[in-house]
């Protein structure tokens, strides 16, 4: 992978040879051109990388660096590009030459393609697949996105038990299967017997058949399994794939060490993406419409809950006017409150996330997180009233604000195990309103405790 400082330059080069295209300051290729750098380009990045710097650029750029890349390069990078990049693309390029784009896909490529592009490019790159990749992207469309049975590769071994071992080994030869560390066993109904390690064909005798190798049944993924479960399954199995069968047992393909990763990866750039309110896949150089619709209304449930606050602060109207130092102390109570309940919470989503936290361990987790916001509370609660008693020069608006971080600070810490847990309850996305909620406690929190204790203590 190239370091960010290269491809910072290829991006630069990239954007310069573009705005002398769009100044008409060059006419002749040379080694500023634009073809220039986007054949070195070719050289040095993958096809996820050259994505990612055709989705750096401005529509207009983008569609015309793509019409310059080889056909043979178009449709890789084609399919590294995000969801909405590759619908934006479809557009600008328009339907003749889209086409093209979808010519000599495999089954497994077009079912990545299924959810998101319009029919008639489905239909048409379907109609193109030959039989068995016809039949097997029928089979894998049954399922949905969600599931593992619709993630599943299709390039590798599967034989019958009376193969002889010479002729697996002429098979795996020939054919070349790419991430392949076992065979794969069915019966004449397509049911999955089992798998043998390839070490074992290795060593064994060539006249041995592949049924005498066959051991215990390995472990298998239902076609059902949700995705993410299915994709950790994968990652802690140690092995370079699992097969995925079907509800009769068959087999329907394998679930890639590599596709795992890349849906752990995307599942933590969704998490990112819907903590700020923002569609997972929105591009760069979205439509300025429709990455304002995205944020507003997360703008607009902030801005309830900001109100929310508002009022309650409004309800210590009196005290606030008989002592000043408190409205000025204010932003520091809730900031406090709300970095550390952002800490927990970011800690609880991710474990969340990884399956690490369940109904069993949830007690535990809390009673430590408690501890923690304890010991956080009271060390900031000394630090902050000792200040305060300095800059200000007394002594019980130190206590005060000492006693509402010390609260504020311990009820973040536990809003971030709580609230998360109530979500998920509720089947809503933490990762999506976690964060929302959790500013909401920790204000409210903050400012009825700190403005209570005012009212009570210095007025």
């Amino acid at each position: 992978m190239l370091l960010a400082e290269e491809f910072n330059t290829y991006l630069s080069k990239v954007t310069y040879a573009l705005s002398e295209l769009e100044g008409d300051n060059e006419t002749t290729a040379g080694p500023s051109s634009l073809q220039y750098w986007l054949e070195r380009a070719l050289v040095d990045l993958v096809p996820e990388q050259y994505a990612l710097l055709l989705e750096s650029l401005p529509p207009g750029a983008r569609q015309m660096a793509f019409r310059l890349l080889p056909a043979e390069n178009q449709k890789r990078i084609f399919l590294a590009m995000q969801e909405e990049s590759r619908r934006a693309l479809i557009k600008q390029l328009g339907p003749s030459d889209a086409v093209a784009l979808f010519d000599e896909l495999d089954a497994q490529a077009l079912l990545e393609l299924a959810e998101e592009l319009p029919d008639q490019f489905i239909n048409e790159a379907f109609k193109r697949l030959d039989k068995a990749d016809k039949e097997r992207f029928e089979r894998a469309s049954r399922y949905s996105g969600a599931m593992a049975g619709h993630w599943v590769n299709f390039d590798f071994p599967l034989v019958y038990g009376s193969l002889k071992v010479v002729s697996a080994a002429r098979l795996l030869k020939r054919l070349d299967f790419p991430f392949v560390d076992s065979l794969y066993l069915q019966d004449k109904q397509g049911i999955l017997l089992g798998e043998v390690p390839l070490k074992d064909v290795i060593s064994a005798e060539t006249q041995t058949t592949i049924q005498g190798l066959l051991g215990q049944k390995g472990e298998c993924i239902q076609a059902t399994t949700p995705i993410d479960e299915a994709a950790e399954r994968v990652i802690l199995s140690g092995r370079m794939a699992l097969p995925v069968i079907e509800d009769d047992g068959r087999i329907l393909g394998r679930l890639l060490l590599s596709t795992a990763y890349e849906h752990r990866e995307e599942l933590a750039e969704q998490q990112i993406s819907v903590a700020g309110g923002l569609s997972e896949d929105e591009d760069l150089f979205a439509p300025v419409w429709r990455s304002s619709k995205n944020r507003a209304i997360w703008l607009g449930i902030n801005l309830l809950t900001a109100f929310l606050a508002s009022w309650c602060i409004g309800l210590f109207e009196a005290t606030l006017q008989q002592v000043v130092a408190l409205a000025i102390l204010m932003p520091v109570v809730a900031s406090m409150g709300g970095i550390s309940g952002s800490q927990t919470l970011t800690i609880i989503v991710r474990a969340l996330a990884l399956g690490k936290i369940n109904d069993a361990n949830r007690r535990a987790v809390l009673k430590k997180e408690l501890r923690v916001g304890i010991v956080n509370g009271v060390l900031w609660a000394l630090i902050i009233g000792v200040c305060v008693d300095q800059w200000f020069g007394q002594f019980l608006l130190g206590l005060t604000i000492a006693l509402a971080i010390l609260v504020n600070i311990i009820v973040a810490v536990v809003s971030g195990v709580l609230i998360p847990a109530i979500l998920v309850r509720l089947k809503i996305d933490p990762a999506l309103s976690g964060s929302v909620v959790l500013t909401t406690v920790t204000d409210v929190v903050g400012f009825v405790v700190f403005l209570g204790a005012g009212a009570l203590i210095l007025t």
